[in-house]
């Protein structure tokens, strides 16, 4: 049964009038959506969009892709088991197997695999948990523009205002420095942290734990360098402080590698994934650590749904068809150029604006100094049938996530459409919902 439409032709749905004011994404995007393969969604009346949003990085691989969609229907029709809290079971295994074979081996990492819960805040809940344990320390140091979750755990160490305000009571524990390239980078983080720990009286007692994304994304695309991440690394080494690098969003292959920090030549003590990591938008996540740090007494970190088999089955089945070799990488670091080269032009023709580009791999914003030109191109690239979404702290950045699979024709196709609705945005808010 169709819904009603009304004159601008989006869908009026009943469930607006059921459901909490706290939905976001439905505002933008007030249609139906029913189906989805690869790279495009459709919607209720039958009209397909672009996805350069891909679940907020949850769908790298696309929309239902074949291989994933096999593995799982072959499962479920073999009655396979859905739920086992932390018992053993066969797709666990094989997740196991596939994750050591296509991904720690190869990059000789000694990880112990924990499953923390199905999503990513609970992976770095049970990151900060687990620092905290193994130090004896409490402080966790976190950076400007971070986040990293909404539970009350994860929002301390996040830096939004306005999510933190949701939690309706004081985020204590944390130690906050700037991220690379904050306030236009006249403070290093790195450096004003080892300046303190070395000070007898800086206040700054000795912290359990670093926690830092490589690239912010809901932050508004700010990347890490690789020598500030490696100065990171080595003021984490130098005074005892567990380094947890959160690859929730950037993780499984956005930035091109599988792990967003490879680059950089780094080793976390503590690594976070969940978005991607099931390849089907699956609930799941895993905290992954030395196996030195593993001190966890049995059942003193549980959860009821640690055991999705069904998201179990997917991530091995992306693990072989994505991991195997270093295509998909490759593939990806080769777009990143091309999606680079397009919108540094973008960013020239609207220098006016203060539109400004940064990114890596297939993640990529384009920031604008007035946070309105963000949010009407945004609505001009809906109305011409692409899925963008917003952000940074004020929403200033148009945030550009197109699955790794991606088509070439595709990845044009949504920068043609990026570069009009910006056009749009710039000469009236009124031209902005005009196809």
């Amino acid at each position: 049964m169709l819904a009603p439409s009304a004159p601008d032709g989006t869908v009026q749905l009943p469930d607006a009038a059921r459901e909490s004011e706290v939905r976001s994404y439905s505002r933008a995007w007030p249609v139906q959506f029913t189906h989805a393969r690869g790279a495009r969604v459709q919607d209720v009346q039958g009209r397909s969009y672009l996805d350069f949003f891909a679940g907020a990085g949850t769908l790298n691989y696309g929309h239902n892709p074949p291989a994933l969609k096999e593995a799982l229907l072959s499962y479920v029709a073999g009655d396979g088991i859905t739920h086992s809290l932390d018992l053993f079971t066969a797709a666990r295994t094989e997740l196991l197997t596939a994750l050591q074979q296509h991904v720690l081996t190869p990059r000789g990492l000694d990880y112990r695999v924990m499953f923390p819960g199905p999503t990513g805040t609970n992976s770095v809940e049970a990151a900060l948990k687990l620092a905290r344990k193994v130090t004896g320390r409490s402080t966790i140091v976190a950076f400007t523009g971070a986040f990293h979750g909404m539970s009350l755990g994860s929002l301390a160490v996040t830096g939004s205002e306005s999510k933190r305000a949701g939690a309706g009571i004081p985020l204590a524990g944390v130690h906050r420095l700037p991220y690379d390239g904050f306030a236009d980078g006249t403070v290093n983080g790195p450096a004003l942290l080892d300046a303190m720990l070395r000070s007898g009286n800086s206040g700054l007692d000795r912290p359990a734990a670093v926690i830092v994304e490589t690239v912010q994304g809901e932050g508004g695309i700010n990347v890490a360098s690789s020598e500030w991440l490696g100065e990171l690394a080595e003021v984490c080494r130098r005074h005892g402080m567990l380094l947890i690098v959160d690859d929730v969003q950037m993780g499984c292959g956005r930035t091109g590698p599988f792990f967003s920090f490879e680059t950089a030549g780094v080793v976390p003590d503590i690594v976070c994934l969940s978005k991607a990591l099931s390849g089907y938008g699956l609930p799941m996540s895993l905290t992954l650590f030395r196996s030195e740090l593993d001190v966890w007494e049995p059942g003193e970190h549980n959860g009821t749904f640690r055991g999705h088999n069904l998201a179990f089955v997917t991530a091995a089945a992306a693990l072989r068809s994505y991991w195997q070799d270093s295509a998909l990488e490759n593939w990806t670091e080769h777009r990143a150029g091309h999606v680079g080269e397009r919108l540094r032009e973008l960013a020239g023709r609207h220098r006016d604006l203060g539109a400004r580009v940064r990114g890596r791999g297939l993640v990529w914003g384009v920031e604008f100094d007035d946070p309105e030109l963000a949010r009407r191109a945004g609505r001009a690239a809906f109305a011409r049938g692409l899925l963008v979404e917003t952000s940074g702290a004020r929403d200033e950045v148009l945030k550009l996530l197109p699955p790794l699979t991606v088509s070439d024709a595709e990845l044009d196709e949504g920068l043609a459409i990026v570069a009009e609705s910006v056009a749009a945005a710039a000469r009236t808010p009124w031209e902005t919902r005009t196809p």
